[in-house]
């Protein structure tokens, strides 16, 4: 049996509305509790956040979704469809993939078709391998998700499964970069199938296998684009929460949660509220709601190791190019050097690998009548680095729309009309400790049963939600977390 919150637990507060806290809040809802959510911005969204600047509506959190059917899930436990609420358009292709010799590479979810793309582009041997590949991270998928991804884990003893043993043999614990160069020899296609380990906070080099299956949800599974940007996905849980009589306190912040003999009272506001409360789910980043509305940090959390950070780069510009598609990676010449001074030495990235997302070309509305929006990311050590911020932010600015124009993107500085950058300290003014907004890393001892605990030691009532604690990074896994982290209050919500 799974451990569970003790005690009643007819009215939960729900601090913060993610996707973590929105996930959990519909389950609540469903399963008949009266459900408070607080949130601190005017809107929901917490890392999935929006900003309205000179006409363009720009996504400032994630900009990859893939496996709606986790959408879906959390709508369905209030008898919601999707389809009322969101309208998703598959990107095609998932990634355009530029690399330094000049050649590039589409990447599908069609298996036939991705084939036929690496067969014109690279080899037949190749593409076979490809398919080899596919099976591989499909299987990986299949005997992950149920044991080790989509459950509540109290200790490493509740792994031991008949999936744990396949898992073994398939060679998921492993390294990431190893397994992969197995299937596929071309440097290419190596880096297009592991990079997806950096969503995890570690290097492919560093990563173990098991993490091949952030690949399988987006390069098998397939990349969606919500109309109306990322952003519609945390507008449209909320709104179907709030149909089924979850109470939202937008523009109010939590200072404090009351806490009596291991139990949390209520929930304590910066404007003087009072909340009372059965159980609290704490959706903000895991070591900054313990240490900012527990009053401590546990030794566990102490000794957490995190992810890289990142610059984003919002630009509006009046400058669209033709050979981009929506999701763009531009890898440099350097592979396992640029992991070495982004993890090991902290250092920034001497020729970095960039994420480049246009999403005004699948929905125009997002930017006004024909100018462009851009989304622009650069990975960068977290605040663990001595790297001054203050003084480093302009001149890498320049340094960022430089590489741009080096990688094709050709007049790009002059077509900017506005922009927005977020360094590490931005991301820690935000609430994301060490500036980290991949969260702690993903490394062994960080992963499944070693990965912080959702359940609050030494509190009975209350729950973690979100990318600090299991299942982990990434929309898919934190819209997991929120549905982990009801049933620890409800129990499994069929």
């Amino acid at each position: 049996m799974v451990a569970r919150v003790k005690g009643p637990t007819d009215h939960v507060v729900v601090v913060g509305a993610g996707l973590g806290g929105l996930s959990a809040a519909l389950r609540l809802a469903g399963a008949g509790r009266k459900v408070t959510v607080i949130e601190r911005e005017s809107v929901p969204g917490g890392r999935n956040g929006l900003l309205n600047k000179d006409g363009y509506a720009f996504d400032t959190g994630p900009s990859v979704l893939t496996m709606p059917s986790l959408i879906q899930d959390a709508l369905n436990c209030v008898g919601e469809d999707m389809k009322d609420w969101l309208e998703l358009m598959p990107v095609s292709p998932l990634y355009r993939a530029f690399y330094a010799d000049g050649s590039q590479l589409d990447v599908h979810a069609d298996t036939k078709e991705m084939e036929a793309e690496i067969a014109l582009k690279i080899s037949a041997k190749e593409a076979q391998g490809y398919r080899e590949y596919v099976e591989f991270v499909t299987k990986l998928y299949k005997y992950e998700i149920n044991d080790f991804i989509d459950r509540n884990i109290d200790s490493p003893l509740n792994l031991l499964t008949p999936n744990l043993a396949r898992l073994i043999a398939l060679g998921g614990f492993r390294r990431l970069a190893p397994k992969v160069n197995q299937f596929m020899k071309d440097p290419r296609l190596q880096k297009v199938y592991s990079f997806q380990a950096m969503y995890a906070g570690v290097s492919p080099q560093q990563a173990l296998a098991i993490y091949a299956v952030i690949a399988y949800m987006d390069s098998v599974n397939g990349v969606f684009f919500p109309k109306g940007g990322m952003h519609a996905v945390p507008r449209a849980l909320a709104k179907a929460a709030q149909k089924h009589g979850v109470d939202f306190k937008y523009n109010t912040t939590v200072s404090k949660i009351e806490v009596t003999n291991g139990r949390a009272k209520a929930v304590l506001t910066e404007d003087g509220q009072r909340i009372e409360c059965d159980a609290v789910i704490l959706n903000p980043d895991l070591p900054v709601a313990w240490r900012d509305l527990l009053g401590k940090t546990p030794l566990s959390v102490k000794r957490l190791t995190y992810s890289p950070s990142c610059v984003t780069l919002l630009v509006g510009s009046s400058k669209q190019y033709d050979f981009a598609a929506h999701h763009n990676i531009h890898f440099g010449k350097s592979w396992e050097g640029v992991f070495d001074e982004l993890i090991k030495k902290k250092k920034l990235m001497s020729d970095p690998s960039i994420l480049v997302t246009i999403p005004s070309k699948d929905d125009p509305s997002l930017a006004p009548v024909g100018k462009t929006s851009y989304y622009i990311l650069f990975p960068t050590p977290n605040l663990d680095a001595e790297i001054d911020w203050k003084k480093t932010a302009e001149p890498y600015r320049h340094h960022m729309i430089e590489t741009l124009e080096q990688r094709g993107y050709v007049g790009f500085g002059d077509s900017i009309e506005t922009q927005v950058m977020t360094t590490p300290l931005d991301w820690q003014a935000q609430g994301m400790e060490r500036g980290a907004p991949f969260a702690s890393a993903h490394t062994f001892f960080q992963t499944g049963p070693f990965r912080p605990r959702n359940m609050a030691a030494g509190i009975e009532n209350i729950v973690f939600a979100g990318s600090g604690t299991q299942p982990g990074v990434g929309m898919p896994m934190v819209l997991i977390s929120g549905r982990l982290a009801a049933e620890r209050i409800v129990g499994p919500v069929k």
